[in-house]
């Protein structure tokens, strides 16, 4: 049969599966083992630049009925809730009630979207994950009012949001951080519901949203807001002037939305949370990508007032990427070594500290649990579960604990990605669960 007479369908169709196979077949694969990017000092091997961006992501499926993750020993794990549309994030209000928002990435602009292999390796990444759905855009109120450990209450509680993420409670006012603006509603106690229209506190970067997930937390006294806000490239492809405003944690005022940029240099940081022994902020950051499987660790990082990061001029502190013409060698020089690396290419997104964890061993008093997404580029996969980072005085110390585990299946199929973590009322563990469409609950013995 002559090329000509075969459909350009099944051309291209041909030509995609070829190069995916080509993608998976010449990708870089580790040499180390996973553990090797975790801790306060991890191994940093030499960059490593392949022909074609290495592509091993696991393909998103979802949850087939009475089966679940594998929670730590001693914990047992349940469906708090399902049915849900990709649930990325979660808030625990004073009354014990749930908000999760359901979200996915904002629609880009016309024109915008990449070109090339490249392009073509981040559209089937999206798609493979189950990360191309248009946005639910809405926010949902979960309730377990008989304390059974399943939310047997699911109402709209916010809906004709913008791809929102990070929610915090100030008062009776709720602050929301879409992809393009932190927004505000009133609340009452025991509301399921909101018909107010929000309004507008502060603009954010939104456009081509790169990394368009945005997180907040308050200060103890709700004057100021923090928000995370990712880059708008792996390392600065797009020129610098797309990068305003990004890689960095804003601090807001809440009063009058006057912000400043308060650590910067933060490729993709996401989970935001207050140490309870010292009170310092912390985040979750997602590194750079395409110089090797074992590079660049993800990490857990004290965030410092006016510190600078690295991104996108070094990496773990004075690790130039020569990736970036011209340098700026002043930044490199002051560049702030993160504190505690969670190994290469994890993809950390969910952050909550161990305040309240009654319901949970009491190896988990003081600590960090994080969500680890999984990565979609590096051979043996990693991330792909929720970990627990043990902290003392302060300061993660030790190995972290596999909390959340089998996310991916005997296939090499992902059932389920971790994203947002928070301790519920009653002190258990939940996690969003944005491919599963699940929230997982996972506390001490049996449901309680």
């Amino acid at each position: 049969m002559a090329l000509t007479s075969i459909p350009p369908r099944l051309v291209l169709t041909a030509i995609a599966v070829s190069a995916a196979v080509l993608l998976s077949a010449c990708g870089d694969t580790s040499k180390l083992p996973e553990s090797a990017g975790i801790g306060p000092s991890p191994t940093l091997p030499e960059p490593k630049k392949t022909l074609v961006p290495t592509l091993h992501i696991a393909p998103a499926t979802s949850w087939a009925a009475g089966t679940a993750p594998t929670p730590v020993a001693g914990t047992a794990v349940q469906r708090f809730a399902e049915g849900l549309e990709h649930p990325r994030w979660l808030y625990v209000l004073p009354n014990g009630d749930v908000l999760v928002a359901e979200s996915n990435a904002p629609p880009k602009p016309a024109g915008t979207d990449s070109g090339g292999i490249k392009g073509w390796v981040q559209g089937l990444v999206m798609k493979r994950a189950g990360a191309k759905a248009p946005s639910a855009n809405r926010i949902s109120l979960l309730r377990d009012a008989d304390g059974d450990g399943v939310a047997e209450t699911k109402t709209v509680f916010l809906d004709k949001l913008t791809s929102p993420f990070g929610m915090v409670l100030v008062g009776d006012t709720l602050y929301i951080a879409n992809a393009d603006a932190v927004v505000k509603v009133p609340y009452a106690a025991g509301q399921t519901s909101i018909a107010a229209t929000p309004t507008k506190l502060v603009d954010l970067p939104a456009g081509i949203n790169h990394h368009w997930t945005k997180n907040i937390v308050a200060s103890a006294d709700g004057a100021r807001l923090y928000v995370t806000v990712g880059s708008n490239s792996n390392v600065g492809e797009n020129g610098m002037e797309a990068e305003q405003g990004r890689a960095a944690v804003w601090e807001i005022q809440a009063a009058t939305g006057e912000h400043r940029i308060f650590a910067s240099g933060l490729r993709n940081p996401n989970g935001l949370g207050w140490e309870p022994t010292t009170g310092a902020l912390w985040t979750v950051v997602n590194e750079r990508d395409e110089i090797g499987s074992d590079l660049v660790p993800d990490y857990l990082t004290s965030v410092k007032d006016g510190a600078f990061y690295g991104w996108p001029y070094s990496y773990w502190g004075n690790h130039v990427d020569n990736r970036i013409q011209p340098q700026k060698p002043e930044l490199v020089a002051r560049s702030v070594v993160p504190d505690y690396g969670l190994g290469s290419h994890v993809a950390p997104l969910g952050l909550a500290f161990a305040n309240n964890g009654a319901l949970l061993p009491a190896t988990m008093a003081d600590g960090a649990f994080v969500g680890l997404h999984g990565s979609w580029n590096r051979k043996p996969r990693s991330g792909y579960k929720v970990v627990f980072v043990p902290f003392a005085n302060g300061k993660p110390q030790g190995q972290p604990v596999d909390v959340l585990t089998d996310f991916v299946d005997g296939d090499g199929n992902a059932r389920g990605r971790p994203v947002g973590v928070a301790v519920d009322k009653r002190g258990a563990l939940l996690v969003a669960d944005d491919v599963g469409n699940i929230v997982w609950r996972v506390a001490a013995g049996a449901s309680r």
